[in-house]
């Protein structure tokens, strides 16, 4: 059966309310859960978003990005809201008409093509399209352009799942659904911190956990990450070596007779050579690989293959790796040699990391696909695709992916790239070669909705593109679930959705340099294009040729493959045949691997890098949400006590890390999450927040031979104290995105800089320099003109010190204040710009003297609780429902729940 439906999913998609309200039935645009959502407009403002109740894939619920998402919709600074155009790089962009702007997009193509050929073009897409988006630029750039060098994001994080399906399942197609959450007896979750990157699954998990107590839950993670506290089992693996431990609860499973030989043998191929690779692979073998104990390693295996049904997730743990494809295949092995496939809670089951990165593989929009699970190699397939599309023809030369399309720009092949709803000038590892292929290639084309993003800085032409919640279209979730996507409001000034932009482009390159052309890209609306990209599914694995956006619209969202005269299929191989010439699984025998980069007596540090709670990708929408921003206002690098102990580096203290290919600096903290030897950074700060260039100058390009899917995950590094002894703080209230603009050109100006994006609902910035005592004068008073503290209220200099200290009020609350040479007064003067209570003195405050203050720390974004105000619960001796009853903290999203347990935990520790 299909996953039960919460009410009426043929409720009108959009309802009047009084006060010219609407509301409007939408899908979230974060991460690849699908979570539909309920948008309440009133003119052209959003004013609410909610759950969406009837929407079977979240069931109501909404994770704090979701929940905030109304905060988001800007039409002010932060939104791109005209074409820009440079006519060389010696001069500024300058604002030109939406119609001209599409004519330079098509000259300079057509120019390219002419000089070059079309293998001289790159396209950069996106996950966070819409599979009508992906479908129009897919044939813009294969049926017109004439290149395969088409490809998106998703190959920083989707590829190896992509991979690892086609070469055991034979099809890239996740065989579970959510609802096996609700029957697994096990769920095995492997490089995937579910309880952030996921929160409304997560929550899912947990809910059924406590409806089935006698549930398995094991993580593999080499972090004790949320998720993995809430394990029965964890497993704190070295990073990388995830195909060595699969290995070896495979050797468990064989010596111990828990495989299903009858399966194997009726639905399988490959077994036996897989079975003598893994023969070495023993527990105790494996533990010396893995750093787990070869016990657990066993318990692991033992609860895995006993199971009346084992459910595996996984992100980018596994995926974001040069083994990537080979750690899904060894996953996928383990269900396929104990049947744990094609039945209730059972499955190998990739979570999608963005909203539609399932609709751009459907759509064919990587260099590796084609439309419809075909595959560009394949000369059937181009043709297929070719007769569909109407055209005689596609090329046949293989396209770059990612990190090769830029290498590619890097080394003069490619002379134009467009990128589109993307930003790999921070996004993508080794930033440094990043950013010099971005300078070299001779036109850059950037098409965004959002102002703040480090690609554009590097636009000769940049097109104003619609986003979340102006467009219409369709998504695919990690469930293989279509929903519509629906605009709630008109885009501001002259954007557009991303497929119209590509239209009109494509339109007028084809009269240029192909007429017949011309009539593949006149569609009238959104619908016409579904319809088209539908056709393309036709008698292949994920038919949904027969759904139209009048099924969706009526009957709600659907689940591929889709047949109208047939039951739902809400998992794939029930029946043991799969999408191989022979019906047959195939076992690959891969082997182990290390990591690309080894650590050394140089570099002796492991880092990976990861989601935050309330953070999602480059920050270009969630900095713009005050709540979000709360939680975790600035980076910092995670490091086991002991190795901080070891560096001498205290919690809050400035250190340079440094990687074999770029350097930061960066505050630390203490995690005793982490292994020694072990380092940690969230993935979402770029040169827009910090200095230097971003996270990912340090993070290993190293990529998988068939997912060409890079090492993000792990990267060697060495971390000491950084010699920046001069500090300064400054606060300005006002508007975030404002403030961002006017405060960014000092990150180019410090070796150490950080933005805080909304901190106490205006913006923050904090520097440190090299100068013993002071920075020059000139920069403490420009400092203090940008924050509007030319006239204090209150002031505290001591120039032989290099201590500047001035505070602006507005009536008895600040609305600015720097800090500088000195900057002990920070956590006071926070809290009292926070609405805490003023001190007895501003002067004595600014001296440095009376009572410390503690700003307190949002944990509960949902209901703004802080940890002062849960501590202060805990203390008068509430417990988890005494302190949701009175604080209402973890009753919105519940992502903070796990933290709020910890909080407990460490005031009443539990005594033998």
């Amino acid at each position: 059966m299909d996953a039960p439906l919460i009410g009426d999913l043929r409720a009108p998609a959009t309802a009047a309310l009084p006060g010219g309200i609407r509301t409007v039935s939408s899908v979230c645009c974060y991460c690849g859960t699908g979570c539909g959502v309920r948008v309440q407009a009133q003119g052209n403002r959003v004013i609410a978003v909610s759950g969406d109740d009837r929407h079977p894939s979240n069931q109501g619920r909404l994770c704090s990005k979701g929940m905030n998402l109304a905060d988001t919709v800007r039409r002010d600074g932060s939104r791109v809201l005209r074409a820009q155009w440079r006519p060389d790089r010696a001069t500024p962009r300058r604002e030109l008409a939406l119609d001209q702007a599409l004519d330079v997009a098509a000259d300079r193509l057509a120019q390219t093509i002419e000089r070059h050929g079309p293998d001289a073009i790159g396209f950069y897409l996106s996950g966070q399209l819409l599979t009508e988006d992906y479908s129009v630029f897919n044939k813009l750039a294969r049926a017109l352009v004439g290149t395969n060098n088409v490809d998106t994001n998703s190959r920083l994080c989707m590829s190896s799942a992509v991979a690892g399906y086609k070469q055991t399942l034979g099809a890239d197609a996740p065989p579970a659904c959510y609802e096996d959450l609700d029957a697994a007896a096990t769920v095995f979750i492997a490089g995937a911190n579910v309880a952030y990157a996921h929160p409304v699954l997560f929550r899912r998990l947990e809910a059924a956990r406590q409806a089935r107590p006698d549930m398995k839950v094991i993580v593999v993670d080499p972090r004790r990450t949320d998720t993995a506290a809430a394990a029965d089992l964890h497993l704190p693996i070295l990073p990388g070596t995830d195909v060595a431990l699969f290995h070896a609860m495979l050797n468990v499973m064989i010596w111990e007779d828990l495989i299903d030989r009858a399966y194997i043998d009726a639905h399988t191929a490959g077994f036996t050579a897989l079975k003598q690779r893994v023969h070495e692979f023993t527990p105790r073998a494996a533990q010396d690989v893995c750093g787990v104990p070869a016990a657990d390693i066993v318990q692991a295996a033992r609860w895995f293959a006993r199971s009346p049904a084992t459910l595996s997730l996984y992100t980018m743990g596994l995926n974001q790796s040069s083994s990537g494809t080979a750690k899904n295949a060894a996953l996928i092995h383990l269900h396929l040699a104990t049947a744990q496939i094609g039945k209730p809670g059972a499955g190998p089951f990739s979570l999608t990391g963005q909203p539609n990165a399932m609709g751009g593989r459907e759509a064919g929009g990587m260099a590796t696909l084609l439309p419809g699970h075909r595959d560009p190699a394949n000369a059937a397939d181009r043709a297929a695709v070719a007769a569909l599309w109407g055209v005689d023809s596609l090329p046949a030369a293989p396209g770059l992916p990612a990190i090769d399309m830029f290498d590619a720009a890097r080394d003069g092949r490619i002379k134009l790239l467009w990128i589109v709803a993307t930003n790999p000038a921070q996004s993508l590892p080794d930033q440094a070669r990043v950013r010099a292929a971005l300078d070299k290639a001779e036109f850059v084309i950037v098409q965004d909705a959002y102002a703040g993003s480090e690609t554009l800085a590097y636009a000769d032409l940049v097109l104003p593109a619609a986003t979340w919640p102006e467009k219409d279209g369709t998504v695919t979730n990690s469930e293989r679930r279509i929903s519509r996507v629906r605009a709630a409001i008109a885009p501001p000034g002259d954007a557009r959705p991303d497929w119209r932009l590509a239209a009109a482009v494509a339109t007028r390159l084809a009269a240029r340099i192909a007429p017949a052309k011309t009539a593949c890209f006149d569609y009238a609306d959104e619908s016409q294009v579904f319809a088209e990209h539908a056709r393309t599914t036709s008698g292949r694995d994920l038919d949904y040729s027969a759904l139209t956006y009048h099924i969706l619209d009526r009957d709600g969202p659907q689940q591929w493959p889709y047949h109208p005269h047939a039951s739902a299929i809400p998992r794939l191989y029930a029946d043991g045949r799969f999408a191989t010439p022979d019906g047959r699984a195939r076992f690959v025998d891969v082997g182990y691997a290390p990591v690309a980069e080894a650590v050394s007596a140089q570099y002796p540090l492991r880092l990976t890098t990861g989601r935050l709670r309330d953070h999602w990708h480059t920050m270009a929408r969630t900095a713009l949400s005050l709540a979000l921003t709360r939680h975790v206002e600035e980076p910092c690098l995670s490091l086991h006590p002991g190795d901080m102990q070891r560096l001498r580096l205290a919690d809050g203290a400035l250190a340079r890390i440094k990687s074999r290919r770029g350097q930061l600096f960066m505050a630390v903290r203490a995690d005793e999450g982490l292994k020694p030897g072990h380092a940690f950074l969230p993935m979402h700060w770029g040169s827009a927040f910090i200095a230097g260039d971003g996270i990912n100058a340090l993070t290993n390009p190293a990529r998988d031979p068939y997912s060409h899917q890079p090492e993000l995950k792990h990267s060697a590094i060495a971390v000491e104290a950084a010699q920046l002894p001069w500090q300064a703080m400054g606060w300005l209230k006002g508007d975030a995105a404002a403030l961002r603009r006017a405060l960014s050109p000092w990150l180019r100006r410090f070796p150490y800089a950080v933005l805080l994006p909304t901190a106490m609902g205006g913006g923050g910035l904090r520097i440190a320099v090299a100068a013993k005592h002071a920075a020059p004068v000139v920069t403490l008073q420009e400092m203090a003109a940008a924050l509007g503290l030319a006239q204090p209220h209150a002031a505290f200099d001591d120039p032989n010190r290099g201590i500047l200290r001035r505070v602006a009020l507005d009536g008895k609350t600040p609305v600015a204040f720097l800090l500088a040479g000195d900057v002990s007064p920070w956590d006071a003067l926070s809290a009292w710009a926070d609405g805490g209570p003023p001190p007895a003195s501003t002067a004595q405050l600014l001296m440095g003297r009376g009572a410390p203050a503690r700003r307190a720390r949002t944990v509960c974004v949902c209901h703004g609780v802080t940890d002062e105000a849960i501590e202060t619960g805990i203390a008068a001796g509430l417990d988890m429902d005494g302190l949701q009853q009175t604080l209402h903290c973890g009753t919105g999203c519940g992502s903070c729940g796990p933290e709020i347990a910890r909080m407990l935990a460490r005031a009443h520790p539990t005594h033998p």
